[in-house]
């Protein structure tokens, strides 16, 4: 079942046994092996989500991140050159307003993904809000502090973290992630909203042939629908 947010006030220590450690570690080496294989190739990349805070699970996910456009063969060639391969290459529009992204698959709960438009700085500030970390954090074993799906904001301890809700503190929570107000209250409306009405699916996610480009699948997406058109010429 999907973590649902929490409208109270709510506070909490929790502490991880060796079990959870032992996990993130796992996590982490698994994010690390990706994001050498793009640094080899001169692409920075972040890992966000639990994997950045460090309250991972079993079902956590690996969410590589590349926050600027790049030729999908550079991304493609550096994963292949490092034995990782692709089970699936998708482009995914969440709406019409935000930029389409290319997302590759390497299994079930791990991918890379890149965005294949200029993106707007409340989709750029999507990632710092759930946290993000670099390479080197994960290399020097530093955790991040970043918003779960239920709402919590997530602050890492020695012993593992505090969580508080975020609702009503939208602001003091936009200072410490050093986001903007804007962001934080567009995150917590969307998965409020989520809550209420569930998920309402994408704008567009469309897998790829194996002949085809992340940019061949852009520029025929654009010719088209108008609306993929008028996100390629805004931000």
């Amino acid at each position: 079942m999907a973590a649902k947010p929490l409208r109270r006030l709510e506070y909490r220590e929790v502490i991880y046994d060796a079990k959870r450690w032992s996990l993130l570690e796992n996590f982490r080496f698994k994010a690390i092996r990706i994001m050498e294989a793009l640094e080899n190739f001169h692409l920075e990349s972040i890992v966000h989500g639990s994997i950045a805070r460090g309250d991972v699970n079993e079902k956590s996910d690996i969410d590589i991140f590349i926050p600027f456009q790049a030729s999908s063969f550079t991304v493609e060639s550096a994963l292949e050159k490092a034995g990782i391969r692709a089970s699936r290459r998708l482009v995914v529009q969440a709406t019409p307003a935000y930029a389409m992204k290319a997302y590759i698959e390497i299994n079930e709960n791990t991918a890379v993904s890149f965005p294949l438009m200029k993106m707007r700085k409340v989709e750029r500030e999507f990632y710092r809000f759930g946290g993000e970390a670099t390479i080197k954090n994960l290399r020097d074993n530093l955790r991040v502090c970043g918003v779960d799906k239920r709402l919590m904001l997530i602050e890492p301890t020695k012993e593992g973290h505090k969580e508080s809700t975020i609702i009503g503190r939208e602001e003091h929570v936009a200072k410490i992630l050093g986001i903007s107000v804007e962001t934080v209250l567009d995150r917590v409306h969307a998965l409020l909203r989520r809550d209420e009405v569930g998920r309402t699916g994408v704008f567009i996610e469309k897998e790829l042939t194996s002949h085809e480009t992340f940019e061949m699948a852009l520029k025929r997406l654009a010719e088209q629908n108008p609306a993929v058109r008028r996100r390629l010429k805004t931000v």
